[in-house]
């Protein structure tokens, strides 16, 4: 055996025994998203605006301190709680459902204070009709609405608390009992000696709990919270009380919170379509190309073991995103098999021996595998730098792939190749030719394509602007998003019917295409306790999930969406005109990436679609496709300069596009096949994201064809 196959062959059992180490078992060495196991995604902003600056920092700390006692104190298995930015903290909260409890215990600052009550009625009535009364004094209201004249100054804190536990009061109902430190209980003690007689108020986040009235001075340095609770409403109020107050107020900015029915129904929808998608690229693959399609087969299976071997090395989270990631790395590693196949099939249509051609074939391959991926790479790296949650899931899926599929197609498959050929004395390979011999002036249609093209787009334009707002999805517009699924088929009017009695205007109800049981409900203010309640009672509906999105943050999400599609189109202008030392190439490579996704827009525009961070990781994608696909073409455009050294460039253009013809239509093909997949059985959540693919992957063929090839003609001149 020739040196070069066996250390071939030491590499492909190495990283297949390593990457069967990290993958296996797949329960413990990949964790599941909570867009698949259910739970919420919080962003909190911790308010230091009243906080001097030289305290700010130390604020955000010790938010960061009380928020995890918090937490470990509800139970919560595996959260993550990390700081992001200069003052927001980001919670993953796994199997959390109960949102209400949670935002709760996790956004009450839990200030708790003891002031006295003024009992000067005079006094009260001037304050509430907005009269100057003493500085000293103020009003606050109790849960009912009921107002009280208080002292502003607090006599005693939060901070004197040594326990809080839930209890019952003398009407048996829940109560939170208090017990003081020692410190607590001798200033306690003080306290209602000296005002024995008078009205106490205990206020918690500036609300009044309740306002007893101090019989006798107490010793016993304890006390009690009494109100309208419902036992798990004690329970969490001893539970932030006994942990301790927020050092300022926090605000929920973004949310997005999952199910379990949710979560295994995206499980199950995700699983059904990989499998569709890979079944019908495998069955292509050895229908066309027999043995050789067999074995890229073969190399897809160790493809997608590789992916899940590099999810659990480096411990990443696997997101439905992520599991889109994985089917369309299935479509799109074929495209480095089917590149070597054809360069086989070449050669041996020009007679050389098998052998000979399977060496050519990889050869020549290589260095077109290489930069078409290294593009759809620069993509990916940038959905990780400026993506959130499942979206950097996608990305590192899809880096995973395309490292994957550059090692099983070029390492591999030429190992399986030479065994062959040691071991079998191979020495036929047939394959299917569709596009053989095909010789069409492509160039001549160009000024037809980019009227077609320029339609699509300044139509697409004119539908964005005229749907304003609507155009963006939740992620960009911010406001809050609920989706419910009925035990029976509900009518849109009945819906809306509910939702009027709730008092909810302008919510925006949508229907899903294939069901009819569910459906997603869109409002700017919260209105997701009621309408999950009347839902519950009058139309039996289960609440699936909850995202809301404040106005701050879908700033910042838009603003880094347009970094990413930006530092994208930056990333792969440099490498192509790197790669091809002529800017021309790079920058119509450019121009029909940038084509590719204005046109996925209008179709997204007269669709009435919304745009989302999804679609976003989905033009990106389209993005690195679209420049992978002409890369095949301008590498063969170099080739070609080399051998037709008299032919004008529009003939080799040409001959360059009917040569790869045959690769542009099968990748095409096979990618299709499985963002297919995923648009039909992906469930609900993916459609969007799958419908743009769908676009974008045959905009891109088209692209490839009759924009970016004939653009690099502009300020040549052409001799046809």
């Amino acid at each position: 055996m020739d040196r070069r196959v066996k250390w071939r062959l030491a590499v492909v059992l190495a990283v297949l025994v390593f990457s069967l180490w990290s993958a296996l078992p797949l329960d413990k060495k990949i964790n599941l998203g909570l867009d698949l196991k259910g739970g919420m995604h919080l962003v909190l902003k911790v308010d230091t605006s009243q906080i001097p600056p030289k305290d700010k920092e130390d604020a955000i700390e010790r938010a960061l301190e009380v928020i995890r006692n918090r937490i470990d104190e509800f139970g919560v298995k595996e959260p993550s709680i990390t700081r992001q930015g200069m003052d927001e903290i980001v919670l993953q909260l796994p199997g959390v459902t109960d949102r209400r409890r949670a935002l709760d215990i996790v956004g009450k600052t839990a200030q708790l204070e003891f002031k006295l009550v003024v009992e000067d009625p005079q006094l009260l009535a001037k304050a509430l009709k907005g009269e100057p009364i003493p500085e000293d004094y103020e009003v606050l209201y109790d849960e009912e609405g009921r107002p009280y004249l208080v002292e502003k100054k607090p006599l005693l804190t939060g901070d004197a608390i040594k326990k809080a536990y839930m209890s019952f009061d003398q009407y048996n109902q829940p109560s939170v009992s208090l017990e003081f430190t020692p410190e607590g209980s001798k200033v306690f003690a003080e306290i209602t000696r000296k005002n024995v007689g008078r009205n106490l108020a205990i206020v918690l986040d500036g609300k009044v709990q309740s306002a007893p009235q101090i019989r006798e001075p107490i010793t016993g340095g304890r006390a009690s919270i009494t109100g309208h609770f419902t036992v798990p409403e004690a329970q969490d109020l001893a539970l932030v009380l006994r942990v301790g107050a927020l050092p300022a107020p926090m605000k929920v900015v973004e949310e997005r919170t999952v199910g379990p029915l949710l979560g295994q129904d995206s499980i199950r929808q995700g699983i059904k379509s990989a499998l569709i998608g890979a079944v019908l690229v495998f069955l292509f693959m050895l229908l066309y190309y027999r043995l050789a399609g067999l074995i890229a087969d073969v190399a897809l299976l160790f493809n997608v073991l590789i992916i899940l071997g590099g999810l659990g090395l480096f411990k990443a989270t696997l997101t439905l995103p992520g599991i889109a990631g994985i089917i369309l790395t299935l479509g799109m590693a074929v495209d480095a098999n089917v590149l070597i196949n054809e360069r086989i099939k070449e050669e041996l249509r020009a007679g050389s021996p098998l052998r000979s051609a399977i060496r050519a074939g990889y050869e020549k391959a290589f260095l077109t595998i290489v930069d078409s991926n290294l593009t759809t790479l620069i993509a990916a790296v940038m959905l990780f730098q400026f993506g959130t949650g499942p979206i950097k899931g996608f990305a590192v899926t899809l880096s995973i792939g395309i490292l994957a599929s550059m090692f099983t197609a070029i390492v591999f498959t030429r190992l399986v190749f030479e065994l062959l050929l040691e071991y079998t004395g191979l020495s036929r390979l047939p394959m299917s030719s569709v596009f053989e011999g095909v010789k069409i002036d492509f160039l001549a249609w160009r000024r037809w394509a980019y009227l077609l093209s320029l339609a699509v787009i300044v139509g697409g334009a004119g539908v964005f602007l005229y749907r304003g707002q609507s155009m963006f999805g939740i992620d960009f517009a911010g406001g809050y998003l609920q989706e419910y699924r009925f035990d029976h088929p509900v009518d849109t009017a009945k819906i809306r019917q509910t939702l009027k009695e709730l008092g909810v205007e302008n919510a925006l109800i949508q229907r899903f295409r294939d069901d009819k049981s569910s459906v997603i409900i869109r409002t700017k203010d919260d209105v997701v306790d009621k309408v999950d309640k009347a839902f519950g009672e009058k139309l039996g509906a289960k609440l699936l999930r909850v995202e809301r999105v404040g106005p701050s943050i879908g700033k910042l999400l838009k603003k880094k969406a347009t970094l990413a599609v930006v530092w994208s189109l930056i990333g792969i202008l440099v490498y192509v005109a790197f790669r091809f030392h002529h800017w021309n190439f790079a920058v119509a490579a450019v121009v029909a990436l940038l084509h590719d996704v204005l046109v996925t827009l209008s179709f997204l525009a007269f669709t009435g679609r919304q745009l989302d961070l999804l679609i976003i990781t989905a033009l990106l994608t389209i993005a690195g496709y679209s420049v992978n696909d002409t890369i095949v073409i301008y590498d063969r455009v170099r080739e070609k300069r080399r051998v037709m050294r008299r032919a004008g460039l529009y003939e080799i253009i040409n001959t360059a596009i009917s040569e790869t013809l045959s690769r542009t239509i099968i990748t095409s093909f096979t990618t299709l096949l499985v963002v297919l997949s995923i648009y039909l059985f992906g469930g609900e959540v993916l459609n969007d994201f799958a419908f743009a693919l769908l676009v974008g992957v045959i905009s891109g063929t088209y692209s490839t064809i009759f924009i970016a090839s004939p653009l690099v003609l502009v300020g040549r001149k052409v001799r046809t």
